[in-house]
Protein backbone atom coordinates (compact mmCIF):
# COMPACT_ATOMS: atom_id res chain seq x y z
CA UNK A 1 0.00 0.00 0.00
CA UNK A 2 2.82 2.75 0.90
CA UNK A 3 4.60 1.20 -2.78
CA UNK A 4 0.89 2.35 -4.41
CA UNK A 5 1.06 5.59 -2.78
CA UNK A 6 4.52 6.42 -3.12
CA UNK A 7 4.43 5.81 -7.13
CA UNK A 8 1.48 7.72 -7.17
CA UNK A 9 2.91 10.84 -5.74
CA UNK A 10 6.77 10.51 -7.07
CA UNK A 11 8.58 14.04 -7.26
CA UNK A 12 8.53 15.94 -10.93
CA UNK A 13 4.21 14.32 -11.19
CA UNK A 14 1.20 16.71 -10.77
CA UNK A 15 0.29 16.42 -7.54
CA UNK A 16 -3.13 14.35 -6.89
CA UNK A 17 -6.51 16.65 -7.39
CA UNK A 18 -8.70 16.57 -4.05
CA UNK A 19 -11.16 13.91 -5.69
CA UNK A 20 -7.97 11.72 -6.55
CA UNK A 21 -6.69 12.12 -2.80
CA UNK A 22 -10.13 11.25 -1.42
CA UNK A 23 -11.18 8.07 -3.47
CA UNK A 24 -7.15 6.84 -2.88
CA UNK A 25 -7.98 7.76 1.05
CA UNK A 26 -11.08 5.46 1.29
CA UNK A 27 -10.05 2.40 -1.51
CA UNK A 28 -6.85 2.30 0.99
CA UNK A 29 -8.78 2.26 4.37
CA UNK A 30 -10.91 -0.37 2.80
CA UNK A 31 -7.77 -2.48 1.57
CA UNK A 32 -6.55 -1.96 5.25
CA UNK A 33 -9.86 -2.88 6.86
CA UNK A 34 -10.59 -6.12 4.74
CA UNK A 35 -7.15 -7.48 5.04
CA UNK A 36 -7.16 -6.75 9.14
CA UNK A 37 -10.25 -8.52 9.23
CA UNK A 38 -8.65 -11.37 6.75
CA UNK A 39 -5.63 -11.83 8.98
CA UNK A 40 -7.34 -12.07 12.29
CA UNK A 41 -9.58 -15.27 10.70
CA UNK A 42 -6.78 -17.25 10.30
CA UNK A 43 -5.48 -18.82 7.26
CA UNK A 44 -8.02 -19.63 5.38
CA UNK A 45 -9.44 -16.49 3.22
CA UNK A 46 -12.77 -16.12 3.83
CA UNK A 47 -13.00 -12.30 3.24
CA UNK A 48 -10.65 -11.81 0.04
CA UNK A 49 -13.42 -11.46 -2.17
CA UNK A 50 -14.33 -7.93 -0.44
CA UNK A 51 -11.33 -6.22 -2.04
CA UNK A 52 -13.26 -6.06 -5.79
CA UNK A 53 -15.12 -3.39 -4.21
CA UNK A 54 -11.53 -1.42 -3.20
CA UNK A 55 -11.11 -0.53 -7.26
CA UNK A 56 -14.85 0.54 -7.25
CA UNK A 57 -14.82 2.81 -4.54
CA UNK A 58 -11.92 4.77 -5.64
CA UNK A 59 -13.42 5.10 -9.37
CA UNK A 60 -16.50 7.16 -8.10
CA UNK A 61 -13.96 10.23 -7.21
CA UNK A 62 -10.25 9.65 -8.90
CA UNK A 63 -8.81 9.34 -11.97
CA UNK A 64 -7.78 6.41 -13.84
CA UNK A 65 -4.38 6.10 -12.78
CA UNK A 66 -5.21 6.40 -8.83
CA UNK A 67 -8.08 3.66 -9.40
CA UNK A 68 -5.34 1.19 -11.47
CA UNK A 69 -2.67 1.72 -8.21
CA UNK A 70 -5.56 0.60 -5.71
CA UNK A 71 -6.60 -2.08 -7.94
CA UNK A 72 -3.05 -3.63 -8.42
CA UNK A 73 -2.58 -3.25 -4.68
CA UNK A 74 -6.09 -4.57 -4.05
CA UNK A 75 -5.20 -7.62 -6.36
CA UNK A 76 -1.91 -8.65 -4.87
CA UNK A 77 -3.26 -8.85 -1.34
CA UNK A 78 -5.69 -10.88 -2.15
CA UNK A 79 -3.23 -13.15 -4.01
CA UNK A 80 -0.83 -12.52 -0.91
CA UNK A 81 -3.48 -14.53 1.21
CA UNK A 82 -4.65 -16.87 -1.36
CA UNK A 83 -0.77 -17.84 -1.07
CA UNK A 84 -0.66 -18.51 2.56
CA UNK A 85 -4.03 -20.46 2.48
CA UNK A 86 -2.12 -24.43 3.46
CA UNK A 87 -4.17 -25.44 0.34
CA UNK A 88 -5.64 -22.88 -2.27
CA UNK A 89 -9.15 -23.47 -3.39
CA UNK A 90 -11.35 -23.21 -6.63
CA UNK A 91 -13.37 -20.10 -4.35
CA UNK A 92 -10.64 -18.40 -3.64
CA UNK A 93 -8.66 -18.35 -7.19
CA UNK A 94 -11.71 -17.06 -8.51
CA UNK A 95 -12.16 -14.32 -5.90
CA UNK A 96 -8.33 -13.33 -6.84
CA UNK A 97 -9.44 -13.06 -10.69
CA UNK A 98 -12.50 -11.22 -9.79
CA UNK A 99 -10.62 -8.69 -7.91
CA UNK A 100 -8.61 -8.08 -11.43
CA UNK A 101 -11.34 -8.31 -13.10
CA UNK A 102 -13.15 -5.68 -10.71
CA UNK A 103 -10.04 -3.71 -11.11
CA UNK A 104 -9.84 -3.62 -15.17
CA UNK A 105 -13.81 -2.14 -15.50
CA UNK A 106 -12.74 0.20 -12.48
CA UNK A 107 -10.41 1.75 -14.37
CA UNK A 108 -12.75 1.66 -17.67
CA UNK A 109 -15.63 3.74 -15.62
CA UNK A 110 -13.17 6.05 -13.74
CA UNK A 111 -11.93 6.82 -17.13
CA UNK A 112 -14.78 7.45 -18.61
CA UNK A 113 -15.84 9.53 -15.78
CA UNK A 114 -13.10 11.63 -15.94
CA UNK A 115 -13.06 12.37 -19.70
CA UNK A 116 -17.27 13.81 -18.94
CA UNK A 117 -15.75 15.75 -16.16
CA UNK A 118 -13.20 17.32 -18.19
CA UNK A 119 -15.66 17.96 -21.31
CA UNK A 120 -18.29 19.52 -18.53
CA UNK A 121 -15.42 21.78 -17.32
CA UNK A 122 -13.82 23.19 -21.12
CA UNK A 123 -17.84 23.98 -21.75
CA UNK A 124 -18.15 25.71 -18.22
CA UNK A 125 -15.04 27.63 -19.25
CA UNK A 126 -16.78 28.25 -22.65
CA UNK A 127 -19.44 29.36 -21.77
CA UNK A 128 -18.19 31.79 -19.05
CA UNK A 129 -16.03 33.21 -21.39
CA UNK A 130 -18.96 34.10 -23.93
CA UNK A 131 -20.69 35.41 -20.75
CA UNK A 132 -17.92 37.37 -20.20
CA UNK A 133 -17.70 39.13 -23.74
CA UNK A 134 -21.18 39.72 -23.66
CA UNK A 135 -21.55 41.73 -20.03
CA UNK A 136 -19.49 44.65 -20.96
CA UNK A 137 -17.84 46.21 -17.74
CA UNK A 138 -19.63 49.18 -16.12
CA UNK A 139 -18.49 52.63 -15.35
CA UNK A 140 -17.62 54.23 -13.02
CA UNK A 141 -18.65 56.90 -14.92
CA UNK A 142 -21.85 56.84 -17.74
CA UNK A 143 -22.92 60.81 -18.83
CA UNK A 144 -23.69 62.19 -15.17
CA UNK A 145 -24.19 59.43 -13.33
CA UNK A 146 -22.05 56.92 -10.78
CA UNK A 147 -22.42 53.41 -12.38
CA UNK A 148 -21.33 50.02 -11.10
CA UNK A 149 -22.15 46.72 -12.27
CA UNK A 150 -21.40 43.27 -11.16
CA UNK A 151 -22.28 39.97 -11.99
CA UNK A 152 -22.54 37.25 -9.20
CA UNK A 153 -22.23 33.78 -10.43
CA UNK A 154 -23.84 30.90 -8.50
CA UNK A 155 -22.13 28.01 -6.74
CA UNK A 156 -24.90 25.99 -6.78
CA UNK A 157 -24.63 24.27 -10.21
CA UNK A 158 -22.15 24.37 -12.94
CA UNK A 159 -24.96 26.16 -15.53
CA UNK A 160 -24.46 29.66 -16.62
CA UNK A 161 -26.98 31.73 -16.82
CA UNK A 162 -28.87 34.44 -18.84
CA UNK A 163 -28.55 37.66 -16.84
CA UNK A 164 -27.91 40.72 -18.63
CA UNK A 165 -26.87 44.69 -18.07
CA UNK A 166 -25.66 47.53 -19.81
CA UNK A 167 -25.70 51.80 -19.42
CA UNK A 168 -25.04 53.80 -22.19
CA UNK A 169 -24.92 57.68 -23.25
CA UNK A 170 -27.12 58.35 -25.57
CA UNK A 171 -28.97 61.60 -27.11
CA UNK A 172 -32.32 60.63 -24.88
CA UNK A 173 -29.86 60.30 -21.75
CA UNK A 174 -28.52 57.67 -19.61
CA UNK A 175 -30.19 54.35 -20.49
CA UNK A 176 -29.87 51.23 -18.50
CA UNK A 177 -31.31 47.87 -19.26
CA UNK A 178 -30.96 44.75 -16.55
CA UNK A 179 -33.05 41.86 -17.11
CA UNK A 180 -32.95 37.92 -16.99
CA UNK A 181 -33.00 35.14 -19.90
CA UNK A 182 -35.62 31.89 -18.83
CA UNK A 183 -33.30 28.66 -18.78
CA UNK A 184 -29.99 28.24 -18.28
CA UNK A 185 -26.42 27.41 -20.44
CA UNK A 186 -25.24 28.52 -23.91
CA UNK A 187 -28.72 29.11 -25.19
CA UNK A 188 -29.35 31.38 -22.36
CA UNK A 189 -25.96 33.49 -22.99
CA UNK A 190 -27.42 33.63 -26.64
CA UNK A 191 -30.47 34.95 -26.19
CA UNK A 192 -28.84 37.64 -23.90
CA UNK A 193 -26.23 38.58 -26.74
CA UNK A 194 -29.27 39.12 -29.04
CA UNK A 195 -31.20 41.29 -26.73
CA UNK A 196 -28.03 43.20 -25.42
CA UNK A 197 -27.07 44.09 -29.15
CA UNK A 198 -30.19 44.83 -30.57
CA UNK A 199 -30.78 47.07 -27.27
CA UNK A 200 -27.30 49.17 -27.89
CA UNK A 201 -28.70 49.87 -31.65
CA UNK A 202 -31.91 51.15 -30.40
CA UNK A 203 -31.57 52.80 -27.46
CA UNK A 204 -29.89 55.19 -29.70
CA UNK A 205 -32.30 55.29 -32.46
CA UNK A 206 -35.11 55.41 -30.22
CA UNK A 207 -37.11 58.24 -28.60
CA UNK A 208 -39.42 56.99 -26.28
CA UNK A 209 -38.81 54.00 -23.97
CA UNK A 210 -41.77 51.94 -25.25
CA UNK A 211 -40.59 52.23 -28.58
CA UNK A 212 -37.60 50.03 -26.95
CA UNK A 213 -39.48 47.85 -25.29
CA UNK A 214 -41.25 46.85 -28.87
CA UNK A 215 -38.07 46.52 -30.86
CA UNK A 216 -36.94 43.89 -28.00
CA UNK A 217 -39.62 42.35 -28.15
CA UNK A 218 -39.17 41.66 -31.43
CA UNK A 219 -36.19 40.50 -31.80
CA UNK A 220 -36.86 37.73 -28.86
CA UNK A 221 -39.72 36.63 -30.72
CA UNK A 222 -37.61 35.51 -33.81
CA UNK A 223 -35.02 33.75 -31.63
CA UNK A 224 -37.13 31.58 -28.80
CA UNK A 225 -39.42 29.16 -28.24
CA UNK A 226 -43.07 29.40 -26.92
CA UNK A 227 -42.06 29.15 -23.71
CA UNK A 228 -39.12 31.18 -23.89
CA UNK A 229 -38.56 35.10 -22.79
CA UNK A 230 -36.63 37.48 -20.89
CA UNK A 231 -37.54 39.58 -18.28
CA UNK A 232 -36.44 43.56 -18.08
CA UNK A 233 -36.50 46.80 -16.60
CA UNK A 234 -35.49 49.64 -18.64
CA UNK A 235 -34.51 53.13 -17.28
CA UNK A 236 -33.63 56.56 -18.30
CA UNK A 237 -31.92 59.54 -16.83
CA UNK A 238 -32.60 62.41 -18.35
CA UNK A 239 -31.38 65.90 -16.74
CA UNK A 240 -32.46 64.88 -13.58
CA UNK A 241 -36.09 62.55 -14.63
CA UNK A 242 -36.17 59.08 -13.91
CA UNK A 243 -38.05 57.15 -16.74
CA UNK A 244 -38.61 53.60 -15.85
CA UNK A 245 -40.25 50.40 -17.54
CA UNK A 246 -40.50 46.70 -16.55
CA UNK A 247 -41.07 43.91 -18.33
CA UNK A 248 -42.02 41.40 -15.83
CA UNK A 249 -39.08 41.99 -13.92
CA UNK A 250 -38.33 43.19 -10.23
CA UNK A 251 -38.62 46.28 -9.48
CA UNK A 252 -35.31 48.94 -8.52
CA UNK A 253 -35.49 49.63 -5.90
CA UNK A 254 -34.88 53.69 -4.72
CA UNK A 255 -32.28 54.56 -2.04
CA UNK A 256 -33.17 58.36 -0.80
CA UNK A 257 -31.81 60.02 2.58
CA UNK A 258 -31.61 56.29 4.09
CA UNK A 259 -35.08 55.33 2.90
CA UNK A 260 -35.76 52.25 0.51
CA UNK A 261 -38.33 52.14 -2.09
CA UNK A 262 -39.38 49.71 -4.81
CA UNK A 263 -40.26 51.68 -8.32
CA UNK A 264 -43.45 49.25 -8.43
CA UNK A 265 -44.95 49.84 -12.26
CA UNK A 266 -48.06 51.36 -12.82
CA UNK A 267 -49.12 48.48 -14.33
CA UNK A 268 -47.91 44.64 -14.91
CA UNK A 269 -46.78 43.97 -18.01
CA UNK A 270 -45.38 40.56 -19.24
CA UNK A 271 -41.73 39.35 -20.07
CA UNK A 272 -40.33 40.12 -23.35
CA UNK A 273 -41.55 37.80 -26.20
CA UNK A 274 -45.29 38.21 -24.83
CA UNK A 275 -45.50 41.43 -26.09
CA UNK A 276 -45.67 43.51 -23.10
CA UNK A 277 -47.69 47.14 -23.21
CA UNK A 278 -45.76 48.87 -20.33
CA UNK A 279 -46.74 52.33 -18.69
CA UNK A 280 -43.66 54.41 -17.68
CA UNK A 281 -42.94 55.11 -14.06
CA UNK A 282 -41.56 58.66 -13.95
CA UNK A 283 -39.70 59.91 -10.74
CA UNK A 284 -37.75 63.18 -10.07
CA UNK A 285 -34.40 62.42 -8.60
CA UNK A 286 -32.68 64.55 -6.36
CA UNK A 287 -28.84 64.44 -5.31
CA UNK A 288 -27.38 61.73 -4.03
CA UNK A 289 -30.00 59.57 -4.92
CA UNK A 290 -29.40 55.65 -5.80
CA UNK A 291 -30.87 53.15 -7.58
CA UNK A 292 -30.78 49.84 -7.63
CA UNK A 293 -31.39 47.10 -10.50
CA UNK A 294 -31.37 43.06 -9.82
CA UNK A 295 -32.20 40.04 -11.28
CA UNK A 296 -34.73 37.73 -9.38
CA UNK A 297 -31.44 35.89 -8.04
CA UNK A 298 -31.56 38.15 -5.03
CA UNK A 299 -34.76 37.88 -4.39
CA UNK A 300 -34.80 34.34 -4.32
CA UNK A 301 -31.14 33.59 -2.27
CA UNK A 302 -32.17 31.98 1.52
CA UNK A 303 -30.84 30.15 4.00
CA UNK A 304 -32.87 27.67 6.01
CA UNK A 305 -35.94 29.41 4.16
CA UNK A 306 -35.43 33.04 5.27
CA UNK A 307 -34.99 35.21 2.28
CA UNK A 308 -32.22 37.89 2.22
CA UNK A 309 -34.00 41.00 3.12
CA UNK A 310 -32.75 43.03 0.48
CA UNK A 311 -34.80 46.02 1.29
CA UNK A 312 -34.29 45.65 5.29
CA UNK A 313 -30.57 46.21 4.49
CA UNK A 314 -30.23 47.84 1.41
CA UNK A 315 -29.47 51.46 2.78
CA UNK A 316 -26.63 50.35 5.15
CA UNK A 317 -24.98 48.61 2.75
CA UNK A 318 -25.45 50.50 -0.91
CA UNK A 319 -25.70 53.83 0.80
CA UNK A 320 -22.21 55.08 1.70
CA UNK A 321 -19.26 54.51 -0.52
CA UNK A 322 -19.10 54.93 -4.14
CA UNK A 323 -21.47 52.57 -6.09
CA UNK A 324 -18.71 49.73 -6.76
CA UNK A 325 -18.18 49.78 -2.90
CA UNK A 326 -21.79 49.60 -2.12
CA UNK A 327 -22.27 46.44 -4.64
CA UNK A 328 -18.80 44.79 -3.36
CA UNK A 329 -20.91 45.18 0.48
CA UNK A 330 -23.92 43.75 -1.01
CA UNK A 331 -22.07 40.82 -2.32
CA UNK A 332 -20.05 39.83 0.75
CA UNK A 333 -23.01 40.00 2.97
CA UNK A 334 -25.32 38.22 0.51
CA UNK A 335 -22.78 35.31 0.22
CA UNK A 336 -22.12 35.32 4.14
CA UNK A 337 -26.36 35.04 4.54
CA UNK A 338 -26.49 31.91 2.09
CA UNK A 339 -23.28 30.48 3.36
CA UNK A 340 -21.76 30.38 0.37
CA UNK A 341 -24.17 28.32 -2.14
CA UNK A 342 -26.06 30.14 -4.52
CA UNK A 343 -29.41 28.91 -6.42
CA UNK A 344 -29.11 31.10 -8.96
CA UNK A 345 -27.01 34.21 -10.79
CA UNK A 346 -27.20 37.61 -10.02
CA UNK A 347 -26.72 40.62 -11.99
CA UNK A 348 -26.43 43.90 -10.12
CA UNK A 349 -26.15 47.20 -11.26
CA UNK A 350 -26.24 50.19 -8.67
CA UNK A 351 -26.20 53.92 -9.97
CA UNK A 352 -26.22 57.46 -8.07
CA UNK A 353 -27.33 60.85 -9.29
CA UNK A 354 -25.13 63.51 -9.10
CA UNK A 355 -27.24 66.35 -10.38
CA UNK A 356 -28.00 67.70 -13.73
CA UNK A 357 -25.06 69.04 -15.74
CA UNK A 358 -24.98 72.89 -15.33
CA UNK A 359 -27.03 74.68 -18.29
CA UNK A 360 -29.22 71.54 -19.02
CA UNK A 361 -32.72 71.96 -20.51
CA UNK A 362 -35.45 71.20 -18.23
CA UNK A 363 -36.40 67.42 -18.50
CA UNK A 364 -38.76 66.01 -20.78
CA UNK A 365 -39.23 61.80 -20.46
CA UNK A 366 -38.09 60.27 -23.21
CA UNK A 367 -42.23 59.05 -24.15
CA UNK A 368 -42.75 62.51 -24.34
CA UNK A 369 -40.19 63.53 -26.59
CA UNK A 370 -42.38 63.84 -29.28
CA UNK A 371 -45.12 65.23 -27.67
CA UNK A 372 -42.62 68.12 -26.59
CA UNK A 373 -41.71 68.31 -30.53
CA UNK A 374 -44.61 69.00 -31.68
Amino acid sequence: MSLVSTRLLQPGRRPLSPGSRAGLGAALVLLAVVSAVEAADGLLAHYVALLAAVPFLAAAVASWPVVLGVGVAATLTGAGFALIEPEMSLVTSVNVVAIALATGLAVAVASVRQRQAERIVELTKLASVAQQAVLRPLGPQVGTLSVAGRYISSTARAEIGGDLYEAIDTPYGVRMIIGDVRGKGLDAVRLASIVLGSYRHVAYERADLRAVVADLDRAVARNVGDEDFVTAALVEERGGTLTIVNCGHPPPLLLRRGAVIPLEPPAPAPPLGFMPVVRPRVERLEPGDRLLLFTDGLGEARRDGEFFPTADRAWRLLGHGTVADGLASLETALIEWVHGRLDDDIALVLMEYVGARTGTAAAVPSWEVGAAES
